[in-house]
């Protein structure tokens, strides 16, 4: 029998937490971070002057008595964004020391299905590589998680990453603007940033969540190397000395400050995770920092 995606001790640690997003959505009732869009709900946003065809029942009464004029309460509603993983599961995720680079991500989407499912929010865990695989929506309680937990067990590393064909399928796919949790190494021989650009400027509210093993940052090996490219298979022969490794260290560095301002110039939120760091910790401690949980 294979080992669950999450133990029930960590399962029971994620209740206490609810993913946030940074911006306000049109959305159904029923999710549990506030909206700055007026409507239905029972924390008191602002007036408005009522217009015909108004709600009588949200009339100022009281104001009225003082002023003999109609004013309209607003309320901020709590709109069930809908929330979608896109879950790189590119041959690249294969790769590493430990060769659980794409086990770590399972387990990390799994991490956050969870709280969003315990929250009653929309979920849906969409994996992609070259383009979108069949995907996996679920929400109404954490009774759901059974299902999206055999989703992300019974998949599979392969084939090469094209973010922009992506990205033209998933705004076809999924038109209405929300929270997008993109989790990937994001090493791809391709074009990723603009298509992740392209994908902010639609609305949805990025959060890149960046993925590595050690060697995909600091490379352990030394001397004469011929590497074969994990996606493409086209080999490379390089050198590796001391001073080639701190270069391709600080390249590596830089383009994650790309993704990262990326990001945030878009209103959205970045962080950088080493397969190293257990999952609980990273859940608790950096997504937690960057108020992705809490």
């Amino acid at each position: 029998m294979a080992a669950p995606l999450l133990d029930r001790a960590f399962l029971e640690r994620l209740e206490r937490l609810t993913i946030h997003w940074m911006k306000s959505f049109p959305g159904l009732v029923g999710g549990h971070n506030t909206s700055r869009f007026a409507g239905a709900g029972q924390e008191f946003l602002d007036h408005r002057h009522f217009h015909h065809g108004d709600d009588l029942r949200a009339i100022n009464w009281r104001a009225y008595m003082r002023l003999e004029k109609l004013f309209l309460k607003m309320f901020q509603v709590e709109p069930r964004v809908p929330v979608r993983i896109l879950l790189d599961a590119s041959a690249s995720m294969s790769t590493g020391e430990d060769g659980d680079k794409f086990g770590y991500v399972r387990r990390l989407a799994g991490a956050l299905a969870y709280v969003g499912l315990v929250r009653l929010e929309t979920i849906t865990l969409q994996p992609f590589s070259d383009s979108l695989w069949d995907s996996h929506a679920c929400g109404g309680g954490r009774h759901r998680f059974a299902p999206a937990a055999e989703f992300l067990n019974a998949l599979d590393a392969k084939g090469q990453t094209n973010f922009l064909d992506v990205a033209r399928e998933f705004s076809a796919e999924y038109p209405q603007r929300g929270l997008l949790i993109v989790i990937s190494d994001f090493l791809t021989t391709g074009e990723c940033e603009k298509p992740l650009q392209y994908l902010a400027d639609l609305g949805h509210e990025l959060l890149l969540l960046q993925v590595w093993s050690d060697e995909d940052r600091t490379p352990p090996w030394n001397g004469e190397l011929e590497l074969i490219d994990a996606e493409s298979g086209e080999k490379l022969e390089l050198s590796f000395e001391d001073d080639v490794r701190q270069l391709y260290t600080e390249r590596f560095d830089a383009y994650a400050r790309g993704l990262r301002d990326l990001a945030l110039r878009k209103g959205g939120r970045y962080l950088g995770i080493c397969t190293r760091t257990p999952v609980d910790e990273a859940v608790f401690g950096p997504l937690n920092q960057i108020q992705a949980v809490y």
